[in-house]
Parts: C-alpha cells; structure tokens; sequence
C-alpha cells in the first residue's frame, strides 16, 4: 500500500513464518485469552465495585485477584448435572460452539506491526486475509448458533425464548455492525485489518467516520450480548435465558467464557477498526514492542466503558432492542455509507462534482423519507392517544355499571360528547 511504512506489515508478510513462529504465536493468543478471561472477570467486579462505593473481590489473594481463580476451580470440579430432558448431544456441543469461533476471530488482530520474536522478523498477528473482516464477522455469526442450540437443547420454555431473542437480535445488529464496517472499507479500500491500521497512519476513522463507530458502538454491545442489550439471558424475566438449565459447572464456565471473549473480540475490533490499532497518538513511538502497549492501552479503555455502560444503564425492552436495530442502526448505517460515497468520489477520486452533489441530495430525501416511515414518535403519540381513548371506556363503564368492555368501533372513537352518551346508554342496565 502507498504511504506505508516499512515496519508496517501487509498480506505480503503472512504465510512465511516458520511453522514453529505460528505456533508459538497461537499459543501466546491462547495464553492472552484464557487468562484474559480470569483477569477480566476480577477487573469488572472491582471496577463496578469501585463505581458504586463497594470493596469488591477483597479475601481470595491480595485485592481480590484470586477470587476468580476460585471460582474457575470451583466451576471445574463441581460436579456435572443433566435435566433428564435435554438432548445431551447438543447439550454438551452449544458452549464449544461459543467458545471456539471467538478464539478464531480473535486471530485476525494484529497487535503490533513488524517485531523481532526469538530473531525472527514477524508481524505480531496470527494471521490475516483479504477478506479478514468478514471472517471475524463470520465467526460471530457461528458462535449464535451455540447460544441457539443451548436454548433449544435444554427443552426449557425460558431457555428457548432465550435462544430465539438470541437469533432475533443477532440477525438485526449483524446486518447494522457490517453496515458500519462498509464506510472503513471504502476509505482503507482494503478488508485486511493490517492494511487497515496502516491507512490509519495519519487519522483514525473514529474520527473521520464518527456517525459508523456510533452505530459500531451500539451493535458492539447488541453482538456481545451485554448491557443494555443482554435480552437472551434477562434474569428478570428469563430466569438466565439459554443458560438457565446450565448449572454452575464446566459448562457455565465455557458459556461464560464465550460471552467474555465475544466482549474482548468487540472490543479489539473497535481499537483496529476505528481507533487505529496498535497505533500511537500525536506522534509518539510504536514501531516495534511500543505498537503492543498501545493496543492494549486502547482495548484496556474500551473495555473499561463496556463495564461502565453495565454499571450505569438498565436493561432496555424487547420491542425497544428490535426498534433500534431495524429502524434506527440500519437506515443510519445505509445514509453514511452513500455520503462517504459521495465524498470520497468528490475528493479522493476527483469525481464529478455533480454526481456527488446528487448523491447527497438522494441521501437527505432518503433519510427523511425513511424517518417518516418509521416516526416511532408519532407512533407513541398514537398508542397514547388509544390508551387515553381506553381508559375513558373503562371508566365511563364502571360509572354507567357495567364491565370495562370497549365497543368494537374503539378505533373510530374521538371521544366526543356525543359518543360518550351513546355508549352510556349502550351500557347502562
């Protein structure tokens, strides 16, 4: 890629490590996630803790930091119970499919640029592709098919709708995540996150495209399943969801694992997508080792706002979760990618001035036009003005006598004077 740096590694690099380098690098990504997890869990309770004037984890090891290591041995040797009417195949299948496709994605992140591991000149990433993006899209994808088949193999009422919320959800905040990944495409021209983070050199997309890493923000936490956006397990009103028949074992402790690798995945994801990966801001160093501190400086930020968005928002409704997907995310992510279009024909290409002007003009009507279509506002006014229109009914039912039955022309009910002495007489004895 033009403008490169030289320690910037390209899809040029990858496949020429020797095959004992893959190896140790694959096993360093293990090590990084597994014990990722453990530190993670301990990292979030104390920092809730911490937001809500609590000690924490503060009796297993200093600060706490054993506390999940407790907990992970605990889990390992509890013993392994299975509801009598459970298809146990899949039963014991649905966490490996959670836990396996987020390791995968995770192997397309590039840590830093070109270091020296044990003398050999190698990029610190496991591997990359010409469609890299779309693999760890496709990975995401796989893993709902584990939350899926946990819901349905459980033969629980509560954890089947659990893994129906769980499709639902995905399919929509899956079509929005990759439509905010399309305007980075046309400005990288490259679906390779290290040629990502180098067309980042100058400026972050998270600033040059700030509407897609809002809509990449939301769908973040709709993907991972978290708060505000964790319908598929909601304790209040789905005793777990699709984990409810998963007891407290090495079960739950993949399925937990999956759900917090999905979480390091996004998050990971935003720091090379938008953020500019391993990446130094104003200038400072990061070739070498120094592209590696950075990286986790990043990820180590955005997942503190992860947990910080858990600890400070409710959970939203169902309705509300697919109103935002579908009617929100999806037209938002469809009106920037054509003005990204538009400017990058107008100022990257030098593309006719008058095409680009009718693109953004077709943008705007648009946006107006679907925002008219889906007007939640004027649809809450109208719900309002029923109920209003209901709770007349009622009382003006139990006033004349009556039971609190609606006339069937309720629809076409204005409540005038009139009416209301009609469906009075109608009501009374």
């Amino acid at each position: 890629m033009a403008g490169v740096l030289a320690a910037d590694p390209g899809l040029a690099d990858f496949g020429r490590d020797p095959l004992w380098i893959t190896i140790v690098k694959a096993v360093l990504l293990f090590l990084f996630l597994g014990l990722g997890v453990v530190f993670g869990v301990w990292f979030e309770r104390k920092l809730i803790a911490r937001m809500q004037h609590r000690r924490g984890p503060s009796r297993a090891g200093r600060f706490g930091i054993l506390q999940s290591v407790a907990d992970a041995i605990k889990m390992g040797l509890k013993e392994d119970l299975f509801p009598n009417t459970v298809d146990k195949g899949l039963y014991l299948l649905a966490p490996v499919i959670m836990v396996v496709p987020a390791f995968l994605a995770f192997s397309i992140t590039p840590f830093a640029g070109m270091v020296s591991l044990f003398g050999v000149r190698t990029p610190l990433q496991l591997v990359d592709l010409p469609v890299a993006v779309l693999f760890m899209l496709a990975m995401g994808a796989v893993s709902v098919y584990g939350v899926v088949l946990a819901g349905w193999s459980s033969r629980s009422p509560y954890a089947l709708l659990g893994g129906l919320r769980s499709a639902a959800q995905v399919v929509s905040y899956e079509i929005a995540m990759g439509l905010s990944f399309v305007s980075v495409f046309l400005l990288a021209g490259t679906l390779s996150t290290a040629e990502i983070v180098a067309a980042q050199e100058q400026t972050w997309f998270a600033v040059l495209l700030l509407p897609s890493f809002v809509i990449y923000v939301v769908c973040m936490f709709g993907e991972a399943g978290r708060i505000p956006f964790d319908l598929p397990e909601g304790e209040g009103e789905l005793v777990g969801g699709f984990q409810t028949e998963y007891s407290s074992s090495l079960k739950f402790a993949l399925i937990m694992m999956g759900e917090y690798l999905h979480t390091f995945t996004a998050s990971a994801t935003a720091v090379t997508l938008f953020l500019g990966g391993w990446r130094a801001p104003f200038g400072l160093p990061d070739e070498g080792w120094w592209g590696l501190l950075w990286f986790f400086a990043k990820f180590a930020l955005v997942f503190c706002f992860v947990v910080w968005v858990r600890a400070s928002l409710p959970r939203v409704r169902y309705d509300q979760l697919m109103a935002l997907g579908w009617k929100v995310l999806i037209p938002a992510s469809l009106a920037t990618i054509m003005i990204v279009a538009a400017v990058r024909n107008l100022v990257v290409n030098d593309g006719d001035r008058v095409l680009g002007i009718g693109i953004g003009a077709a943008v705007v009507i648009g946006v107006l036009a679907v925002w008219l279509r889906f007007d939640t506002v004027g649809q809450r006014r109208e719900e309002a003005a029923r109920a209003r229109v209901a709770a007349e009914f009622d009382e003006l039912s139990r006033s004349a006598g009556g039971f609190p039955v609606p006339p069937l022309d309720l629809p076409h009910y204005h409540g005038g004077p009139a009416s209301r002495e009609a469906a009075a007489r109608r009501r009374t004895p």
